[in-house]
This record gives structure tokens, sequence and C-alpha cells, in this order.
């Protein structure tokens, strides 16, 4: 197929974007196409909202496998494309359109070309948002296979088209959602002194919170903790009973997690005591840590010899990324694909340059062929 034939796959999977295992016009739109081709060599799986499509390979003693993620974000598109979000308050604003797209392309190419060894690729729902790695990861659908090792790629708006990046060992932050209540008692403005202010505290908690990554954590062990969201109140002259934080938490070292979640722990029942309220936290979704193999980088680098893609080597990010599962139970990387576009991930106008498509499957074929 032209490039101008994926452009157009990537445009119409743009315009379905779909939250965390509700991924179905997605599913069934790989589908559809998946099915259009060859089907001598191929078998395909279903997975809830994800999809295995195992390759037999010529000689057929190992198994490559190559993950793409499906889901979208609950982001309102302002990119103001011709191919512009069909679902409301919905949007590919991550890049998994041109990640699915890729993966079309490699799959297309491996079944029209083969190689001695088989090939997964794996569809995989709600990388956003709860997490699909793990579960994808535990079923007896993928447990079937006996994978050697397993790849992916992330678009990286910073990056020019035509390169890649990565490193061995650490690339992405162990990550993970926190949710906060503060429950208290409500009342006039005038009349402070009988309520229990849950504005108030929620403020303390804010303050206090700062003070855990600076005091409580391993200075030589990274480590961020934000409040992105604060709730509290209807009205000027009434004081809340109910505020909310929501925020995040990332750290490079696995252990430094649960340590940072028993700070915030101790610090709300400190809170309860001075507040004299009720607390309750949610810690949402949690992504392991993204570890590259450093043998299957550097096997990475050679497949690339022979293209004129170029290799960067990468820096860590406090990003998060579920693939992280994979890789801590399979060998394993992932890899940046520069898409250079003047917004970034999780950007109600991020726009990728599409040329970085046909880089993307060059990339990944190349790597299935070493």
């Amino acid at each position: 197929m032209t490039n101008a034939e994926w452009i157009k796959i990537r445009r119409d999977l743009h315009q379905i974007p779909e939250l965390g295992f509700q991924e179905l016009k997605t599913q069934q739109y790989l589908l559809d196409y998946i099915e259009t081709l060859p089907q001598e060599h191929i078998t395909i799986t279903k997975w809830k909202t994800g999809i295995f499509v195992f390759v037999k390979g010529t000689v057929g003693e190992k198994t490559v496998a190559y993950r793409a993620d499906i889901d979208g974000l609950p982001i309102t598109e302002e990119t103001g494309l011709d191919f512009v979000s069909q679902h409301e308050g919905r949007m590919h604003a991550c890049g998994h359109d041109l990640h699915m797209t890729i993966a079309l392309g490699s799959l297309t190419q491996i079944v029209q070309e083969r190689i001695e060894q088989n090939a997964l690729f794996v569809f995989q729902p709600a990388e956003e948002g709860p997490g699909g790695a793990q579960p994808m990861l535990a079923s007896e659908e993928m447990k079937q296979y006996d994978i050697d090792y397993i790849f992916a790629l992330h678009v990286d708006p910073k990056r020019p088209v035509g390169t890649v990046a990565s490193k061995e060992g650490l690339l992405f932050a162990n990550t993970s959602e926190l949710f906060i209540d503060f429950h208290g008692k409500g009342g006039h403005a005038a009349y402070p002194h009988e309520t229990k202010d849950m504005m108030m505290a929620a403020s303390a908690f804010n303050v206090q919170l700062q003070q855990v990554v600076g005091r409580m954590v391993n200075p030589l062990e990274d480590a961020v903790v934000t409040l992105g969201k604060m709730e509290a109140g209807t009205v000027q002259n009434i004081i809340p009973e109910h505020a909310r934080v929501e925020g995040t938490i990332r750290t490079t070292a696995a252990k430094t997690m649960p340590e940072i979640k028993q700070s915030i722990e101790r610090i709300l029942r400190g809170i309860e005591v001075r507040y004299e309220c009720q607390t309750s936290v949610d810690y949402g979704a949690n992504y392991y840590m993204v570890h590259n193999d450093g043998e299957y980088v550097e096997r990475f680098k050679d497949a690339l010899s022979d293209t004129n893609i170029e290799f960067i080597e990468a820096e860590e990010a406090m990003t998060g990324e579920d693939f992280g599962y994979m890789l801590r139970d399979l060998r394993g990387f992932m890899f940046w694909l520069g898409v250079d576009s003047e917004h970034g991930l999780h950007n109600s106008k991020l726009n990728p340059k599409e040329d970085a498509i046909e880089v993307g499957i060059e990339a990944v074929v190349s790597m299935m062929k070493s």
C-alpha cells in the first residue's frame, strides 16, 4: 500500500476515538482491515476490545511480539482538521491512531513477505486507563503464545520525523493516579465556628503534600507528586462540607511508589485529627515503569543500520505507560518515534506529521526481520 493509503486509514481511526474497553468501533475497523489480508498463515483472536494477530513464520522457532495501543482520551479536539473526531469529547490526543496504523502497515508487510520467526501483533485496549496491559498479559489468550521478546513505540511530538529514540534501562516512570475526598460539615460563612471547613482541610493537605518529595523521599531517587485539580464549594457564602483533590504520583524507582503513598496516608490521618473530618483515598490506575532490555535496544540499533532512520539516545521521562507491565514479565523494549508536532501529548491540538507513519512501519518491520 502507498503512504497515502496509510494516511487515509490513520484519518479514519482518528475520527472514532473511544475510551478504554469501549473501543468497539475501533476493534471492528481493525478486524475489517485485517480480514482483507491473505489468511493462510494468520490466526486472529479477540480479547475484550483488543485483538491478537498471529502470523506463522517460515521456520517458526521463536515468536516476536509487537504491541499497539488503541484507545483515545476524554479530550475535546481543537485541531480544526478536516478529519476531526466524530465522537464528542473524545480525541486521539496521544497518537494511538498512528500507533494502530503503523501496526497494520507492519502486519501487512510481514504477511506479504513473511519472515522466519513467528510474529504476534497485539492491539491493546485501555492504555490510557484503567489499564489494559496487565489484564491482557494475564489472559489465557495471550498466555497461549510463547513470546521471546516484545516491543512497542510511542509518538514523540518533540522529535523530527525520520528519527527514533530509546535507551537501555529506565525509559518511563512508575505512575499512579491520586484521588482524595474530604468530608466535614458545611454551613453559613457567617458562622465558621459551627462548621468543619473542607476547603481549609484540602488546602492544608496540598501544602503538606509538597513536603513529601523534598523531605520524605531519598534525594537520589527522582519522584513527582502533583495535584492538578481541586474542587470545593458551591457559592461564595457557604463553607463547603466536601472537597476533592486529584493528582498524580511518578517515581523512577518501583520501591519509592509505596513509600510515597504511605507518606500521603500519614498526612491524611493528621488532617482528619486537625480538621475533625474523614478522608478517603483512591490511587486509580497504577502503571509499572518501562524498563528496556539493553540487548534488544542494541539489536534495534543494528536493525536500523540499513535504513535512513536516525537513532537518538533517549533520556528518562516521567511519562507513564502501561506497556511497562509487559516489559516486567517479558524481555523487550519501547522506543519513541519522532512526529514533529507543535503541540504535545494529551493536548487538544496535537497534530503529528503523517510522514512518520512510513518511518514507523520501516522501523518495526526492520526489527522483526533482524
